[in-house]
Parts: C-alpha cells; sequence; structure tokens
C-alpha cells in the first residue's frame, strides 16, 4: 500500500513538472517577446532565435518526463535547463533594478525560486522507476 501511494505521489509530481514545462515552452511561441529579453546579449544570434530554442527545449524536457521511460532523463535535462536558463533570470533582475517595487520584487525573487525548481526536478529524476 506505502509502495503505491509513492508511485502515485511521484507520478503526479512527474505529471506537475511536465504540465509547467509544456506551459512555458508554449509560451516561448505563443508569446515570445518578454523571453526576447530575458537573453543576455552575449549570447551569438538573434534572441528570438534563443527563446525559440529554449521554448523547444522545455517542450522536449516535458515530454521525457511525462514519459515514464524517460522520466529519469527528463528529470534531469529540466533541472539542467533551469540551470541553463538562470543567467536570463539575472539578467531580467539587473533589467529590472529601476523598475516600481512589484515588478523589481517578482524579477528578484525568481532568483531564489530556481533552487527549489531544481531539486523538484531533481527528486522527479530520482524518484523515476
Amino acid at each position: 500500500m506505502v509502495q503505491t501511494r509513492t508511485m502515485t505521489d511521484s507520478s503526479r509530481a512527474a505529471r506537475g513538472l511536465a504540465t509547467a514545462m509544456a506551459a512555458m515552452g508554449t509560451l516561448h511561441f505563443a508569446y515570445p517577446r518578454p523571453f526576447d529579453r530575458l537573453i543576455p546579449r552575449s549570447l551569438p544570434g538573434s534572441p528570438r532565435t534563443w527563446t525559440h530554442l529554449s521554448g523547444v527545449a522545455e517542450l522536449a524536457c516535458a515530454a521525457a518526463v511525462a514519459h515514464p521511460r524517460t522520466r529519469r532523463v527528463g528529470g534531469l535535462a529540466t533541472a539542467a535547463l533551469m540551470v541553463g536558463v538562470f543567467p536570463g533570470n539575472v539578467k531580467m533582475a539587473y533589467d529590472w533594478r529601476h523598475k516600481p517595487l512589484p515588478l523589481r520584487a517578482g524579477a528578484y525573487g525568481r532568483l531564489p525560486l530556481q533552487i527549489p525548481m531544481i531539486a523538484f526536478a531533481l527528486k522527479v529524476a530520482r524518484d523515476a522507476r
């Protein structure tokens, strides 16, 4: 009984992570402009290309996490992607340093939230069977 509950909880967590990644990946295509602004200028090419590439990566992670056979790799890839996009969140916080306090708070608040998100993706990977 306990094992079934644990598997159900891990499946629920995986579904939640897959849904979140799919939603974010879709937003990269439906509303790319806000994501373009997160792309560090030091990256070669156009920001839109990087926005679309990161959207594809998020959709691929969502698909991998959603399928039990690829869930472990998907969780690890999701954690790695979240580490990879962290510089964009830092750029956003820097760019928004003169915005009104609620916007600044949101931009700064995203930074420490990356840690539990990465930990959650790693937990999904660890719990994959």
